[in-house]
């Protein structure tokens, strides 16, 4: 009987549940459940990204998405992409509460609604290109197939340097573990991005409009393409490796966040180094994580004499984060010091709102977190010259730097070794610290370069130029990494390029795009 009812339910139901005619009753949802299923879909995303990994969900969010918007009003294409954009960000930055509450010092409800309030922000954010999407192309006939990944594109890459900056969550990052990461090193990860929401929109037109069309069949060859291409690729070496390997070495120190800034904790920070670092002298290079002098450079030279005496004396470089106070010019900067063997200092460029500094200074006695030890930090120039361990020229970065992939490319142009000291305590065991992992490992592949990666509490890793893992720490333990990296010469596309031409790339398409549904009105 049970039996007879299901299939005669499932026979009623069938004409409704098409996915076609599933987004049609979607339509006639009342608004609340539209964005509601909006939401859902963007809550998707960050489970294609580390530690998850699971990167057929963004392209299934991505396609959702694209048909939420597929030929709708300006007015729902703009509250659906906001939506979308709260619960991609919801999930994707929930370790900005860690921040906040756990080290920041906010009551619960306060960092609660703060991190609220820096959500609706970045959906904000996010939706402004979808705006113009609504406004010129959703209702043109190539909308799904050209100026959705076109927009998609130009969104991603709006968030890299509008108001500083914040490039999280591209959808390219879970590509890592699939055929399209043989296009990093010539696109980048904005590139494979495209890609992914250029899948996504072919599903959704097929969803949306199964019957056969030119377009159709052209963007499916083309999707085909790509990914046959990505597997391809993978294969190519833009680079070339020299035949001898260079001994490195990279200190955990494993520091707790709350200790960290004591005033009775240096003599303790200096024996934990000293003890930590006594059995790795003589690798070539020897890492140190971000802060990890936590005192100012100009507090704690006898200190740092005595690691430079050891570090020469047994002919290694010593690399380490520490707040280098400049005192000419009587200003603070998150830097990168060499010691020994090793040449040159480094000062970060992009640097992390409230955590490093407060851009409106009446807020600093607002709450603790507003008026952190490390947010008294300037912007370091533009344009340095990198460190040097005999001949090896490396291209170093301070934690959040690591999230602009274009920033970074520009530097590995005339580097054999990528760097990046990182203090990841701030978010806990969170995700934030397997993102920014994520994130380094693609900067590894883009550039086809070795790369050091160093944090405080860890995982510390060594990726190869594929962006794979050779040698990798447990997390949240004081303890050391022995390794080997080799040299690298040459460079990739995207060390050449950047990201610019597939932006001006998608630019000029919706321009096309808009030209034609002016001659020819759909």
């Amino acid at each position: 009987m049970t039996t007879v009812f299901l299939d005669s339910l499932a026979k009623f139901l069938a004409p409704y549940m098409t996915p076609s005619k599933f987004i049609e009753r979607i339509n006639q949802l009342p608004n609340w459940g539209q964005f509601a299923i909006t939401f859902f879909a963007g809550c998707l995303i960050p489970f294609s990204f580390a530690p998850f990994n699971i990167w057929p969900l963004g392209i299934l969010a991505l396609s959702i998405f694209a048909l939420l918007i597929n030929r709708q009003s300006l007015k729902a294409v703009w509250w659906r992409s906001w939506w979308f954009g709260v619960g991609m960000y919801s999930v994707g930055v929930s370790w900005i509460y860690v921040s906040i509450s756990g080290f920041g010092g906010a009551p619960a409800p306060l960092a609660a609604f703060l991190v609220l309030i820096f959500v609706f922000f970045m959906a904000a954010f996010f939706s402004l290109p979808f705006y113009a999407f609504g406004r010129w192309f959703s209702r043109h006939k190539l909308n799904l197939l050209i100026a959705f990944p076109a927009t998609w594109l130009i969104s991603e890459w709006l968030r890299t340097w509008l108001l500083t900056g914040f490039p999280w969550l591209f959808i390219g990052y879970a590509d890592l573990t699939n055929w399209l990461s043989g296009w990093a090193p010539v696109v980048g990860v904005m590139g494979l991005s495209l890609f992914s929401a250029l899948t996504a929109a072919l599903i959704a037109q097929v969803i949306s409009t199964p019957k056969k069309s030119l377009s159709l069949i052209l963007g499916s060859i083309a999707v085909v393409v790509i990914w046959l291409a990505g597997f391809a690729l993978q294969q190519v070496e833009w680079t070339k490796v020299a035949p001898t390997p260079t001994s490195i070495a990279i200190v955990q120190p494993n520091i707790n966040q709350e200790d960290k800034w004591q005033t009775d904790f240096q003599q303790t920070n200096f024996d934990l180094l000293r003890s930590t670092t006594e059995p790795l002298w003589g690798h070539k290079l020897i890492i140190w994580p971000e802060a990890a002098i936590i005192q100012p450079y100009s507090t704690v030279l006898p200190f740092l004499n005595e690691m430079n005496r050891k570090a020469t004396d047994t002919e290694s470089g010593l690399i380490t984060g520490i707040i280098f106070d400049d005192q000419e010019k009587e200003v603070y900067y998150n830097s990168v010091v060499t010691f020994g063997k090793a040449i040159g200092i480094h000062h970060k460029r992009r640097l992390v709102p409230f955590g490093e500094y407060v851009p409106i200074e009446a807020l600093r006695n607002l709450i603790e977190f507003f008026n952190l030890p490390t947010s008294i930090i300037s912007l370091g120039p533009e344009e340095q010259h990198g460190l040097k361990v005999d001949d090896l020229m490396i291209a170093p970065s301070v934690c959040y730097e690591v999230a602009f992939p274009d920033l970074i490319a520009k530097n590995a142009v005339d580097s054999q070794l990528l760097l990046s000291v990182s203090n990841l305590g701030w978010f806990g065991d969170s995700l934030g610290r397997h993102q920014f992992m994520q994130m380094a490992q693609m900067r590894a592949l883009e550039t086809q370069h070795y790369y050091a990666y160093s944090t405080n509490n860890g995982p510390s890793a060594i990726f190869d130029r594929k962006g794979n893992i050779t040698a990798q720490t447990k997390a949240f333990k004081q303890t050391s990494l022995s390794s080997e990296i080799y040299a690298v010469d040459g460079a990739t596309p995207f060390m050449r390029f950047g990201s610019l031409p597939l932006v001006l790339l998608s630019i000029l398409s919706l321009v096309l795009i808009q030209i034609l549904s002016k001659k020819n009105p759909d």
